[in-house]
């Protein structure tokens, strides 16, 4: 009779303590499943974010940086993004390999976006000039159906933001660094009849009535 409960005291210990160890187990993976459902929501929303962005590659070089021991091989690759609404951004990357250069660039022109106002959501409010050391473009608003007139890195720049009727021109160095800097001071210049206004008080009307007067007197 003195065995009975000591034998009967350490079975249920035993089977009890297995058991909630075993609900415990399978807690924590519920739960992680329901996290995973829950993650999934955030990454279709940066998934169709990067579709909404227009990503061209402009040029990727080969670099070398001379070290103890020889040459270190890398490339810099250029990339514009935009949202072809009006918003635009350039950026630069370095690194051992292409991907990661490319990554690095198109992080960096997405961060340094600016907005430009549209007319009509297909061209520019007027005729810009824009200058960056050696680089020197000529940007002209232009009619329906004129379509985009640019070349090289400038006609990346304004299929990324949206525009579709333009003619550019770059008259200075052919260096893309300084053609898309310049493009993009052109860009940075540009003001829509809304903020002139605005600026001076008056109304948009006022503002479009002089400018038309002004071209018929020059006809």
């Amino acid at each position: 009779m003195a065995r009975a409960p000591g034998g009967s005291s350490g079975r249920p210990a035993g089977g009890g303590g297995a058991r909630p160890g075993g609900g415990g187990e399978r807690g924590p993976r519920g739960r992680g499943r329901r996290g995973g459902d829950g993650d999934r929501a955030p990454r279709e929303r940066s998934e169709r974010e990067e579709s909404e962005f227009v990503e061209k590659l402009v040029g990727i070089n080969r670099v070398a940086k001379v070290v103890k021991g020889g040459r270190r091989f890398g490339f810099a690759a250029i990339v514009i993004v935009g949202d072809g609404k009006g918003r635009v951004g350039y950026g630069a990357g370095k690194a051992r390999e292409v991907p990661e250069a490319i990554r690095k660039a198109t992080e960096q022109a997405r961060r340094a976006m600016v907005r430009v106002p549209l007319r009509e959501g297909r061209t520019l409010h007027h005729d810009i000039i824009g200058r960056y050391g050696a680089g020197e473009v000529i940007v002209r608003a232009a009619k329906p159906g004129t379509g985009i007139i640019a070349g090289g890195p400038m006609r990346a720049i304004f299929e990324a933001l949206g525009v579709q009727d333009v003619v550019a021109k770059s008259v200075g160095t052919s260096n893309p660094h300084n053609m898309i800097k310049a493009t993009f001071q052109a860009l940075n210049r540009s003001v829509s009849p809304r903020a002139v206004a605005a600026r001076r008080g008056r109304k948009v009307s006022e503002i479009l009535g002089r400018r038309e007067a002004g071209a018929e007197a020059r006809e």
